[in-house]
């Protein structure tokens, strides 16, 4: 049996599906309103802020994937994710599951270093520190060796479905609804963008290789890193627009923010748009050569698709 926990979101959906494609006749899906994916998936509806009923939901498992998520509330991640976290940590230790971690890179340094496994952590902001501490829970379990763990790390996403990032809000549900593409901060800075199936492929593939145990992993991008005036110009022409986009500068940003908490809460993260993004995921591609990663233009064209239902 394997076990996703936070089973509602895209990289779960996502993850689900290559799990049964590939991996297991037996999955089960844990949230507080869990929806199978499967036709044959088990659902258990659970609470992971309760340490009783997490334990619960994991019991029998052979591995569980924390890809748990929260609304982009600051003072509720505070609260919230940590004990989430150690509930799940816990629960997986007492039914002797191995444990995947599905982690973000906010905890790295917000500037132009090339950002490898071996990055030390150095967070900007409160979202930052908690996704610092969450990932220094994950890696002092895996240095007591009580139970195997491993992390995925993902860049900034894009993807179909309900993927969440700026990419997808600025440029791509822009295209889809007509209009020209936005910007955040600079149009000349290099990003690495993940394909969010792409992802959930290879967290699959990571929770089910004996030898990627004890491990941090970055999850596999595309070698060419566009620049945002590039990616844009990628999507507009998937979508049939003049390529364009507009640039929505940081204090534009920040005095929008005082008029919407979304903004506001997204504030901290405004000064990675200002430098390129260097995610290198060559480790996970060395492991598995196999992998096939989906290329930019590949994407957003399965975007296209699937917004046009087809």
């Amino acid at each position: 049996m394997q076990t996703i926990l936070g089973a509602n979101g895209q990289i779960a959906v996502e993850l689900a599906r290559e799990l049964r494609r590939g991996f297991t006749d037996e999955l089960r899906l844990v949230s507080r309103h869990p929806r199978k994916v499967n036709d044959d998936d088990t659902t258990v509806a659970a609470d992971l802020l309760d340490a009783a009923q997490t334990a619960a939901a994991v019991k029998g498992s052979s591995v569980v994937y924390f890809t748990a998520g929260l609304p982009p509330d600051t003072s509720l991640w505070e609260r919230q994710f940590p004990a989430m976290l150690r509930n799940a940590l816990d629960a997986s230790r007492a039914a002797g599951a191995g444990f995947a971690y599905f982690d973000n890179t906010y905890m790295y340094p917000q500037d132009d270093r090339p950002q490898t496994e071996a990055t030390a952590f150095a967070p900007v902001g409160r979202k930052g520190r908690v996704r610092a501490t969450m990932a220094s829970m994950v890696l002092e379990e895996m240095a007591c060796a009580d139970m195997p763990v491993l992390i995925g790390r993902a860049p900034e996403f894009y993807g179909p479905g309900r993927t969440q990032s700026f990419t997808n809000a600025l440029v791509i549900d822009r295209l889809k609804a007509g209009k020209t593409p936005r910007v955040p901060v600079r149009e000349d800075r290099l990003r690495t963008l993940i394909w969010t199936p792409d992802a959930s492929r290879a967290l699959a593939a990571l929770g089910n290789a004996p030898d990627a145990w004890g491990q941090t992993w970055h999850l596999p991008c595309c070698d060419d890193r566009p620049t945002y005036r590039q990616f844009a110009g990628m999507a507009c022409e998937v979508f049939g627009q003049a390529p364009s986009c507009t640039v929505v500068g940081k204090w534009t940003l920040i005095a929008a923010g005082l008029f919407s908490r979304q903004l506001r809460e997204l504030r901290e993260l405004l000064p990675r748009y200002a430098h390129d993004n260097l995610f290198d995921s060559t480790k996970f591609k060395r492991r598995f050569p196999e992998f096939a990663v989906t290329s930019y233009h590949e994407g957003l064209e399965l975007i296209r698709r699937d917004s046009m239902g087809r």
